[in-house]
């Protein structure tokens, strides 16, 4: 066995270890690198004068799977204060959720606004 085929973790006793030359017997460790969590990103809407809020609360349970009284609350966020964050995502989910509202709110001639930012 070569020292590529070693386990990852090989605790050595007895008459078996193999001799390092000073006669302890040896502990082989591999280390793995750690790998970083993926960035997030906050999907926002923004608000505008002219999207009904029913579109909105309509967006926000079909393309985030809130409840009517979550997107409700969400969306008077949104009216008030002019911007709410409707979810974190990893950057790829959170750009096709972007895309699927802009699409949406484009297709039934609605000025709404949706971005993404690194959290």
């Amino acid at each position: 066995m070569t020292d590529t085929q070693l386990p990852n973790i090989f605790a050595m006793s007895g008459n078996n270890a193999p001799d390092d030359g000073d006669g302890d017997a040896g502990v082989v460790v591999q280390t793995r690198p750690k790998t970083k969590r993926p960035p997030l990103y906050k999907v926002l809407l923004l608000n505008d004068d002219y999207t009904p809020m029913e579109f909105v609360v309509h967006i926000l349970e079909r393309f985030f799977g809130m409840t009517h009284a979550q997107a409700f609350e969400i969306m008077l966020t949104v009216h008030k204060k002019g911007v709410a964050v409707v979810g974190v995502f990893s950057h790829e989910i959170a750009e096709t959720k972007v895309g699927q509202v802009m699409d949406f709110a484009r297709k039934h001639q609605h000025p709404l606004q949706c971005t993404m930012e690194k959290e």
